[in-house]
């Protein structure tokens, strides 16, 4: 009986586990043609449990499957459910970290733009509210409700992130709570800070509520320029983002002689002449167009009559010749750094046709050397990348070169079992150049001194009695000519003539370079020459007119005949003797003729 029930129970579990195993191949294959075909819609859920396997509810009670879940939610990924936690639950357990990168944390660049943001209300608002009359007791709470969002977050960045930022020391980076906390204590930056929370709402209650008492929430300034730092460490494009900077410079400085020009009017009196506003229009707007007119000096305005409006208009010219020439050079300097290549390439260009036009090049060639040029910078950004890293310190080199390149020279068969770090120090040898379509990347029988990696485009391998059959074509992640930077068995001349079949980027490595490095890594380099030999041997075999190695003979050619035996042969044929020797060269010569 117990033997019955055991093999009961077994033929029960092997039952279950076919039904599980059928419906995930069902749920499997419509797994597949959904993300074959995206417009597909599956309408099944995850495999549901087999009434065999589904616990049995005591009575009076509903099954389990029909209560609601109120906090359980689910994530189906393929086949499977997965049970996570709800958005208020993750975020009631959430904990803010102790220690914050300034220099690589995108979470810290996100808060700078938002106390930026309050930092920007506050230098373009409080100068409006002062001048014009925007502020009135009818919507005083909307602008005191936004001024004191603003000081929550200068609040919550001084008293929360600042003292949490991470800082060097000695070459160490600091993550102590304690010393982050007394760095910003000692800094200029927490100096700062306070002075732009500086309590002076407070004088409300006796002045009213006036806008100039706001004015130092303006020295938060420093969170402006870190802001700036971080955000154009992470763009791909920061040109774009500094002229747009620019020009808000700009912008800025006509807003505040808009709101000075409007305050100007007001204390002469609006409209009592002809140089002050006359109250018509929208205010900011026309104020707004003649800061304008006078900041870059355009003319046109109307001659000032009193002496506060002749010394306030000689002000405003001063000021906007200054301003608008700093603004001039400064966007200057900015599109002159966002097209600094370019220009560098412009003028290698120009001295480079110039010097083939003096020597009188061909114009083929001189259309071939505008190409390389063309093609080169657009498909690179760059003539020459080792400039880019000269300045990198050697380890970056490294890092960068391993990233750029391991996966392409790990996959070559003769570097294969060799150093790792034998590798790394080869990648940094590694040069990129750029061949046109047709270009010869080498030719038959030239003394092999590089080896090349393809990086990207193809190149031919020509063969054949005219040398311009193509034997095959190698492609990106392709290399030739490894053999030749060792030199085994005089296998150091070019097999076969390489040409390029569009525009190739080929990664060359030379053969002094291979043998400076191979210097310390004397195991590598007996392993490298044990691997040229037998890749040089299996070169040599004899191959047909397709170059595909031959098939075996069934019957062997004869050796030939040994030299003794021939002078013995022709002895005896010149004394015209008719013995044993003279009947063995006459068998020979018949061998001979049956072999032709």
């Amino acid at each position: 009986r117990i033997g019955s029930a055991t093999s009961l129970s077994s033929a029960v579990i092997n039952t279950r586990l076919q039904e599980l195993v059928k419906l995930f191949k069902e749920r499997t294959e419509k797994v597949k043609e959904k993300l074959t075909d995206p417009d597909v819609t599956s309408d099944e859920e995850s495999p549901a449990t087999s009434p065999a396997a589904a616990p049995v509810p005591p009575p009076g009670e509903e099954p389990e499957g029909d209560k609601p879940s109120g906090d359980e939610h689910y994530c189906e990924m393929l086949c499977c459910r997965f049970k996570y936690q709800s958005w208020l639950h993750r975020l009631k357990n959430y904990r803010f970290p102790s220690s914050i990168d300034p220099l690589t944390n995108l979470m810290y660049v996100l808060w700078l733009f938002f106390v930026v943001m309050a930092w920007n209300w506050n230098c373009w608002l409080i100068p409006v509210r002062w001048a014009f009359p925007y502020q009135t007791p009818a919507n005083i709470h909307c602008w005191l409700l936004m001024d004191y969002l603003c000081d929550l977050v200068y609040l919550l960045d001084t008293l929360v992130f600042q003292t949490r930022l991470q800082f060097v020391r000695g070459g160490d980076i600091i993550t102590d709570k304690k010393a982050m906390k007394e760095n910003y204590l000692r800094s200029q930056r927490f100096k700062m800070d306070v002075l732009s929370l500086l309590p002076l709402d407070f004088f409300y209650f006796k002045v009213g509520v006036n806008p100039l008492l706001r004015f130092p929430r303006c020295l938060k300034y420093m969170a402006f320029f870190e802001f700036n730092n971080r955000l154009e460490a992470i763009l791909s494009k920061a040109y774009i983002y500094r002229v747009i900077r620019t020009t808000a410079y700009l912008l800025y400085s006509l807003h505040v002689n808009s709101c000075l020009y409007y305050w100007a009017s007001a204390y002469e009196g609006l409209g009592s002449t002809t140089w002050v506003y006359d109250g018509e229009g929208n205010s900011y707007i026309r104020c707004y167009y003649w800061a304008v007119k006078t900041l870059i000096t355009i003319g046109g305005l109307p001659d000032p009559k009193t002496l506060f409006e002749i010394v306030f208009q000689l002000l405003n010219y001063f000021t906007g010749v200054f301003a608008f020439s700093v603004m001039i050079g400064q966007m200057r300097d900015v599109v002159g750094a966002a097209t600094a290549g370019q220009t560098y390439y412009r003028s290698c260009m120009d001295s480079t046709i110039k010097y083939m036009n003096f020597y009188k090049i061909p114009k083929t060639v001189q259309n071939r050397v505008k190409t390389w040029y063309e093609y080169t910078w657009h498909s690179q950004g760059m003539l020459d990348e080792s400039e880019l890293l000269v300045q990198l310190p050697d380890k970056m080199r490294l890092d960068i070169a391993i990233d750029v390149n391991y996966n392409i020279v790990s996959k070559v068969a003769l570097f294969q079992g060799c150093d790792r770090q034998m590798i790394f120090d080869m990648l940094k040898r590694l040069r990129s150049v750029v061949y046109l379509p047709n270009d010869y990347v080498c030719k038959k029988g030239e003394i092999g001194r590089e080896m090349y990696i393809i990086q990207a485009g193809q190149v031919h391998v020509l063969g054949g009695p005219d040398g311009r059959t193509v034997l095959v074509t190698l492609k990106a992640g392709s290399v030739f000519g490894e053999i030749s930077l060792l030199a085994a068995g005089g296998g150091n001349r070019r097999t076969a003539n390489v040409v390029a079949h569009g525009f190739a980027n080929l990664f060359i490595l030379d053969k002094k370079d291979l043998n400076e490095i191979l210097v310390h890594y004397p195991e590598s380099q007996k392993l490298l020459r044990k691997k040229a030999k037998k890749m040089l041997k299996n070169n040599n075999k004899p191959k047909d007119e397709k170059g595909a190695p031959r098939d075996p003979l069934i019957i062997p050619p004869k050796p030939d005949t040994p030299k003794l035996f021939q002078a013995a042969l022709a002895a005896t044929g010149r004394m015209g003797g008719k013995g044993t020797l003279a009947q063995l060269q006459w068998r020979l010569k018949e061998l001979k003729a049956m072999q032709a």
